[in-house]
C-alpha cells in the first residue's frame, strides 16, 4: 500500500480512545489534513490534591487550533511521517519533534479539540519530563502539596 494511503494514529498504553477517535482522523485527512494534534481529557485526579485539576483545566484549551501535541492523541499520513523523519529516537518529546518537522516541511497539520482520549494523571512517570512530569510543574505553579508528589515523582 502506497504511504499517502496510510494513515498512523499513536496513543499511549495508559489511556483510553473514544469511539470516534481514528474515524474523526481520518474525516480531518480526507479534508485535507496529513497530521491531526488531538487533545487529552484527564478524569481520575485522585493522586493529586484538588487544586492540581483546577489549575490544569484553567490553563489547557481543549479546543479546535489548540496549541498542544500529546503523543497519546496524534495522527499522521505515512508518508507525511517519512518525510520528516519519523519519530526521532531521543528519550522525551518525540511527538513534539515530530509535529515541529511536519510543520517544518509545509505539512499541513489540524489541531483538533474534538474525540478527546483519555489519559493517566499519573504522579510517577516512564519518563522525565514527561505528561507526569508536567502535572507535577502545574502541582508546584498551584502552590499545592505537589512537593511531597514531587519527592516521590521521577525527577523532571
Amino acid at each position: 500500500m502506497p504511504p499517502d494511503a496510510v494513515w498512523l494514529a499513536s496513543t499511549d498504553a495508559d489511556s483510553v480512545v473514544p469511539f470516534d477517535w481514528l474515524t474523526h482522523q481520518v474525516r480531518l485527512a480526507d479534508r485535507g489534513a496529513e497530521a491531526v494534534r488531538g487533545t487529552v481529557d484527564v478524569r481520575d485526579w485522585r493522586c493529586w490534591p484538588p487544586e492540581v485539576g483546577r489549575a490544569y483545566a484553567a490553563g489547557y484549551h481543549g479546543v479546535d487550533g489548540h496549541p498542544h501535541v500529546h503523543g497519546a492523541n496524534l495522527g499522521v499520513r505515512a508518508s507525511a511521517y517519512l518525510a520528516a523523519g519519523g519519530f526521532a529516537p531521543v528519550a522525551r518529546d518525540e511527538d513534539v519533534l515530530l509535529v515541529a518537522a511536519l510543520a517544518a516541511g509545509g505539512v499541513r497539520v489540524v489541531a483538533s479539540g474534538h474525540a478527546p482520549v483519555a489519559t493517566s494523571a499519573r504522579a510517577v512517570g516512564r519518563v522525565p519530563g514527561g505528561f507526569s512530569g508536567h502535572l507535577r510543574r502545574v502541582a508546584l505553579a498551584a502552590d499545592t502539596d505537589g512537593a511531597t508528589v514531587l519527592a516521590q515523582g521521577d525527577g523532571a
